[in-house]
């Protein structure tokens, strides 16, 4: 029957939309011959193309279409097309020996229908392999294509079951990899042991992501840890939360501890937990001149003690006694200080008598001009 089917083909599980004009209707896993932009292929049949799997793959564009329903010829060519990929990865391990590139050939894959090899590698750096592609493209007289691959990619291609039993999720449907973090790992309470959260690529396994938006959702709407809360029981303190079950584990006065539903909490009565410690840091954040130890408890009890403040990098700080310390000059007195007009001294002037002033021992003027001395003469 003729329709769009939805087929996965290639050795890292491509999944695309491809068009079929058969006469029958065609079911899951069946096997298929395909044309694709790479040439004729081996596939499997998902399911009919419809719009959900459409918005679900974001794409409507076609592919290719099916060629046929694989018949006994076709799976007599398939087994030698596997016999031809093992042959083709010994002989290019050889080559690569040859040229002594740095690099580690993960898999090999021969089109089906023989239009080209494609060879997938690990390398930490860049590989010139044009001399090696030349090599391979001698040896086999069909078009090569060298593709670098990451550790996740090569379980794709390599991996077949993971520690649940079933086959590697990266393998059989996920066609991206999601980033995953020990966040998720966390939140879900998992074991934090590598060797149980680790894949067969050695990372965090792609499952711990599955439910960790559910995970989120619940957690948004129980109070966090450290919340102070009025449930039916008393008010208490959260210190722990329980998602899926939708409850909080609450300490309360006397140190007696019980899970809450979140049905029970009535109200909450401070997100952040800590009132007291919260109104001593908007004290110190109000008055940034008092010290952070002379505003609270633990500041007066180390005062008692005579334990000495640390400094921001944990060291012991010694000041000096009060007594000896100088007055420390505020910005604004410096300022101040700085505006007075500062009094200048003035210099003492050299009284000089004049020249006929000037008596000796006699009582007598000395004349020191000749108007003088004329005067004195008519006198």
């Amino acid at each position: 029957m003729p329709g769009d089917y939805i087929v996965r083909y290639g050795s890292t599980r491509n999944v695309a939309e491809f068009s079929f004009k058969g006469p029958q209707e065609l079911q899951r896993d069946d096997a298929v011959v395909i044309r694709s932009n790479r040439g004729t292929e081996w596939g499997e049949v998902l399911c009919p193309a419809t719009d959900r799997t459409r918005e679900y793959m974001g794409t409507q564009e076609q592919v290719g279409r099916i060629l046929k329903v694989a018949d006994d010829e076709a799976w007599s060519q398939l087994d030698d097309v596997r016999i031809r990929e093992r042959d083709v990865f010994e002989r290019a391990k050889e080559v690569i020996r040859e040229h002594k590139l740095v690099m580690t050939l993960v898999d090999v894959e021969c089109v089906f229908g023989g239009e080209r090899v494609i060879f997938y590698y690990l390398a930490e750096q860049r590989i010139d392999f044009r001399e090696l592609v030349k090599d391979l493209a001698k040896k086999l007289a069909t078009r090569i294509e060298m593709r670098q691959i990451g550790v996740r990619d090569e379980a794709k291609l390599l991996a077949d079951f993971g520690d649940c039993g079933k086959p590697v999720c990266c393998g059989s449907h996920l066609r991206e990899m999601p980033p995953v973090s020990m966040k998720m790992a966390k939140m879900q309470k998992a074991t934090l042991d590598p060797n149980k959260i680790s894949g067969r690529c050695g990372r965090l396994k792609c499952c711990l992501r599955y439910e960790f938006d559910t995970y989120e959702e619940y957690r948004r709407e129980l109070p966090k840890a450290g919340a102070i809360v009025l449930t039916k029981q008393g008010q208490g303190k959260v210190i722990g939360q329980e998602i899926l079950a939708q409850k909080v584990l609450v300490v309360f006065e006397g140190g007696r501890r019980m899970l809450v539903d979140k049905s029970d909490i009535v109200t909450v009565v401070s997100r952040k937990g800590g009132g007291a410690q919260d109104d001593g840091r908007e004290k110190r954040k109000s008055n940034p001149d008092q010290s952070a130890e002379g505003g609270s408890e633990k500041g007066q009890e180390r005062r008692r003690r005579g334990d000495r403040p640390r400094n921001r990098s944990g060291e012991r700080s010694d000041p000096e006694p009060a007594e000896q310390k100088e007055p420390v000059k505020t910005e604004t007195a410096a300022r101040a200080e700085k505006s007075q007009p500062v009094e200048k001294k003035q210099p003492v002037e050299k009284i000089q008598l004049p020249v006929e002033e000037e008596v000796f021992g006699d009582g007598l003027v000395e004349p020191d001009s000749p108007q003088a001395s004329g005067e004195s003469s008519n006198g």
